[in-house]
């Protein structure tokens, strides 16, 4: 069985094609998928599909892109939804440089929160991080981290940083992006993450492999997109990586999957 610990399946540039896509994911060997919400217009959309699918754990999470657009209640907010599902996930957050006008002070003040909401009600956390990787580094020092740990989904930070990442408590999951021949060096560096910290993730309706791997085209010729049934390359990538069977992936990643989103502490 197959454990996605990364999408967004509410995004609604897959309703074209929802009936078909979720038929394909029924068909799969996809035993559970944690379904990232990423501001507060996509939070009930993500409740929605955990009521309706026994297979989608719900996260809920102020994403950094979306940080600006914030209301005042957002916090309050979050946290109900928390209260209402005690097996969601906190997720998506984090820090983001790449984007313009990045407002990097208010980015730390809603991560901070969000972190400190994860300690508090003992969730796991879904890390999202781009070219701010010293700056995540100093707020996972400076703060109080969850006794579970805390997910770097589709880590693309530096191989050297990761010793630390592992004493702080992390875990690392690969997408199917990483498949393309230019993030190889990328793809590489999961060779330094141990095998007890590693997840597989699509974060579809992005990180679509190349067409090469293809197994799920989806969208249209302008505006392709990553099936979220597109995990299984994640997993034939992680094993070739860690020159493992597909028989030894699977169960090593359940293992981990169900270590940090699951396991009562």
């Amino acid at each position: 069985m197959f454990y996605d610990a990364h999408n967004h399946l509410q995004d609604t540039r897959l309703d074209p094609w929802r009936a078909e896509i979720m038929a394909d994911l029924e068909k799969s060997d996809l035993a559970e998928a944690v379904v990232n919400g990423t501001q507060e217009s996509d939070w009930q959309a993500v409740a929605d599909l955990a009521q309706k699918y026994p297979w989608v754990r719900p996260s809920f999470g102020l994403h950094p892109w979306h940080v600006q657009g914030r209301s005042s209640q957002w916090y309050e907010r979050l946290d109900d939804f928390l209260k209402q599902y005690p097996t969601a996930a906190i997720g998506e957050i984090g820090l983001d440089r790449w984007i313009e006008n990045s407002d990097m002070e208010a980015q730390r003040d809603c991560f901070r929160k969000q972190l400190a909401l994860a300690v508090e009600r003992d969730r796991p956390v879904t890390i999202h991080c781009l070219r701010a990787w010293g700056m995540l580094v100093e707020e996972l020092r400076s703060h109080p981290l969850p006794r579970r740990g805390f997910l770097l989904h589709s880590y693309g930070g530096p191989v050297e940083m990761i010793p630390e990442f592992v004493k702080m408590g992390a875990y690392f999951s690969l997408s199917p992006y990483f498949g393309h021949a230019r993030k190889a060096a990328q793809l590489a560096t999961f060779k330094a993450v141990p095998i007890d910290r590693i997840l597989a993730e699509t974060d579809a309706p992005d990180m679509r492999p190349p067409d090469d791997l293809n197994p799920h085209p989806l969208g249209r010729q302008d505006t392709p997109l990553n099936h979220p049934a597109n995990l299984s390359v994640s997993y034939a990538l992680l094993g070739e990586i860690k020159v493992k069977s597909n028989k030894e992936i699977t169960r090593q990643i359940e293992q981990n999957y169900r270590h940090f989103f699951v396991r009562n502490l």
